[in-house]
């Protein structure tokens, strides 16, 4: 089929579609005429960059667009992905592993392994289950053959695709030659995997991840946390602390302080559903398969079953959010003692959405503040955060008046904190982790207290997937200065005080790189203090007359201007 496209006036003939909502769609495919198919994600889902429609095992949305309707209407759900054929009357599309075929969100029943269906496009929409395709593959493999395969498509990736040519002075050729003759020994798809690794180190850059392939298949574990600390005593597990959570917020649960669970710090486990808990006997034995399933415990306020009472709780698989973010409190409380209040205390967990989120949360509601400590250890990286580092320069340009009367003047712009800053680093801080530092010492924002960063800002694009689904990536982007030469890349950036957080230090409960950090802060902040108005200047007089008036016009003068 020949398209023909009238380019001239294009721009012309361009018109806003109605009938589809602001969403986050993909995907974009032709049917018949007058008809377009488009994959929108799940709500609450799909926000990763790159993050592929289905990945996450809830599926899309299939709209079917018509411009016989002017509006996008659901055509199938729970779609990983699809295709429409050249005449746009057939469709087939992939279900994602977890959803069913038509199936709506919310709805009950077990998922349902990854299906394929075929359907009428140019139809009502189908039905739950109509069209599936009763295919069964089979093929024959030689793992030796394709092991070989993967490989020097891996060696001819980095060759093609690295983002300089002189793949960093290694002779690439002899690379290939040398790790090759290991091949023979590969019996396994996880050996493939480090041998393709190793080879890859010779380039000697970050980023250069080797990814996943056809690995057996390990059943997921299910093992419940009950967040909160423990110490034997009398044979007994002891709570020693308890991680509570903001009930607000729905990205953390805290199993031990939840509504209704009565259960203190210094009580005891005793039995977890019904089987009694004794030490050494570990309580993660007891919880293994219980994430996410209501629990029973049996606690006492002291060692014994006397006296004892049940508590219905339901385990998490996962802590870290728990334990981030009493660290995270622990270090704005300790912030906010050392410096009399003066400092705030921001924690940057990466460069990605969920850092920008950590950002906005924390910095503008501690604009009372006179300074800023950015603590960005072991920052995941990301994206370029330079809207980060926009807002820490921000300085104001002047003020609006408080009418609410004893308060401060609003600055303008009303949003910042106007004292020094001070940015924390560490050894495992890196990627997007890296250039923000670096951008806050080129910029000038402040001072770096802590460690030299990872050291590795390349970034990585379109990588190819290997034939079983793995991958081997070659970063794509290198960075350099505006004098023209690479920066941080196998580098880092270096702090301007160097300070280690000695294990003893931190056993003692000390953390000495953020305890310099807000020295640093409070030397920076007196010898250069906030200039900023506690109140404003006198109203101003313009209503009043300092010269009289003009003499009116003349006749002559009136005649003059009628004319």
């Amino acid at each position: 089929m020949t398209v023909q496209i009238d380019f001239d006036g294009l721009q012309q003939r361009i018109l806003a579609v109605p009938g589809v909502p602001e969403h986050q769609y993909s995907e974009l495919k032709a049917g018949v005429a007058g008809t377009v198919y488009f994959l929108e994600a799940a709500e609450g889902r799909g926000g990763g960059r790159g993050a592929a429609p289905g990945a996450d095992g809830a599926g899309s949305t299939l709209q079917r667009y018509r411009l016989s309707d002017r509006r996008a209407a659901s055509f199938v759900t729970a779609v990983a992905a699809y295709d429409v054929s050249a005449d746009g009357h057939k469709l087939v599309y992939r279900t994602a592993g977890g959803g069913g075929a038509g199936r709506g969100r919310g709805a009950a029943g077990p998922p349902a392994a990854p299906s394929l269906f075929l359907v009428d496009a140019d139809r009502q929409p189908p039905q739950v289950a109509q069209g599936r395709l009763n295919i069964q593959l089979r093929m024959y493999l030689d793992p030796k053959e394709e092991f070989k395969q993967i490989f020097y498509e891996g060696w001819r990736n980095q060759r093609d695709y690295l983002y300089v040519p002189n793949m960093h002075g290694a002779d690439w050729s002899k690379m290939k030659e040398m790790y090759g003759q290991l091949l023979p020994h590969v019996k396994h798809r996880a050996d493939l995997n480090y041998l393709i690794d190793m080879m890859g180190s010779e380039i000697a850059i970050g980023h250069s991840y080797v990814r996943g392939g056809d690995m057996p298949a390990i059943p997921a574990s299910r093992d419940g946390l009950l967040g909160a600390d423990f110490t034997i005593d009398s044979g007994r597990y002891k709570i020693a602390r308890i991680y509570d959570n903001e009930s607000w917020n729905p990205d953390l649960s805290a199993p031990l302080a939840a509504p209704g669970v009565e259960v203190s710090v210094g009580d005891y486990i005793l039995a977890v559903n019904g089987e009694e808990l004794k030490a050494p006997d570990s309580i993660y034995r007891l919880l293994s398969g219980t994430s996410n399933r209501q629990t029973v415990l049996t606690v006492n306020s002291r060692p014994a079953l006397d006296g004892s009472r049940q508590v219905t709780v339901v385990p998490i698989a996962n802590e870290q959010g728990l334990r981030t973010r009493a660290w995270v409190e622990a270090n704005r409380r300790l912030v906010d003692k050392l410096s009399g209040g003066q400092l705030a205390y921001v924690y940057l967990p990466n460069t990605g959405q969920p850092g920008y989120t950590s950002f906005n949360r924390y910095y503008f509601a501690q604009q009372d503040k006179l300074g800023a400590i950015i603590d960005e250890r072991f920052n995941g990286g990301g994206s370029a955060a330079d809207y980060i580092i926009d807002v820490l320069q921000r300085n104001f340009d002047g003020y609006f008046n408080n009418v609410a009367g004893d308060r401060y003047p609003f600055t303008s712009p009303s949003a910042g904190i106007w004292g020094p800053k001070v940015m924390i680093t560490n050894e495992m801080a890196g990627s997007g982790g890296d250039l923000m530092p670096w951008m806050f010492r080129y910029r000038k924002v402040g001072l770096l207290v802590g460690k030299r960063t990872w050291g590795g800002l390349v970034h990585t694009a379109d990588t190819p997937l290997f034939v079983d689904g793995g991958s081997m990536i070659a970063p794509r982007g290198g960075f350099f200065t505006r004098e023209g030469k690479w920066a941080v890349e196998n580098e880092g950036v270096a702090p301007d005080i160097d300070i280690e957080n000695w294990p003893k230090d931190v056993i003692a409960g000390h953390d000495p790189q953020l305890e310099r950090a807000v020295q640093e802060g409070l030397r920076m902040l007196k010898e250069k203090p906030v200039n900023r108005l506690a109140s404003e200047p006198p109203p101003p007089t313009w209503g009043e007359r300092k010269h009289p008036m003009p003499a009116p016009p003349t006749t002559d003068d009136r005649t003059h201007i009628q004319q």
